[in-house]
């Protein structure tokens, strides 16, 4: 029998997702930085995953795409599909953004199974909303996105040289490719 006709079997890499990242509890002292009033409504849409150091679970990813679609004043239905390297399967994950209030937007708890949270942070939004940086405050794991697959060297330099300046490290960032990348 195969494992993913098992009941449960679908969970399973969530609930792994989630010990791993309840497991990171070596955080630094700084906190990371935070953008500034994050609205919702335009933070809603399709970000292409350009880079970032990945989870386990998505780190043969190609072509991965996360949308947001808010739902509430502090609710952020979340959908992340990417096809996956070693076997070319499309994988789909819906897992739900939190809001934490009085955080300007920026700090989320990210649910794949309930109960449990993992810390979501924007730490990085351009001001036309064009390109974001989300990461954690334990700078185990970050996701460099745009709103476009098309993403400069110069402009990635410059991003993994930031990230390096805030604690995140920088030999670690990979990027993820696109369509003919």
């Amino acid at each position: 029998m195969r494992a993913a006709g098992r009941p449960g079997a679908r969970l399973l890499p969530w609930l792994l997702a989630m010990l791993t990242l309840a497991g990171c509890q070596s955080t630094p002292t700084d906190p990371v930085p935070l953008a500034e009033d994050v609205n919702l409504e335009r933070f809603a849409g399709d970000w292409y995953v350009i880079g970032g150091i990945l989870t386990p679970f998505e780190g043969d990813a190609q072509d991965a795409i996360e949308r947001y679609v808010y739902r509430a004043p502090d609710v952020m239905e979340t959908t992340f599909e990417f096809t996956a390297g070693t076997t070319g399967a499309r994988r789909r994950y819906t897992p739900t953004g939190y809001v934490e209030p009085g955080t300007g937007n920026a700090v989320w708890g990210m649910q794949f199974l309930w109960p449990f949270r993992a810390d979501y942070r924007i730490v990085r939004l351009a001001d036309d909303y064009s390109f974001t940086i989300v990461g954690r405050q334990a700078r185990d794991y970050v996701w460099i996105m745009a709103r476009s697959p098309e993403f400069s060297e110069l402009r990635w330099e410059e991003t993994v040289a930031w990230l390096g300046s805030i604690g995140y490290d920088s030999s670690a960032i990979t990027r993820v490719p696109h369509g003919s990348d």
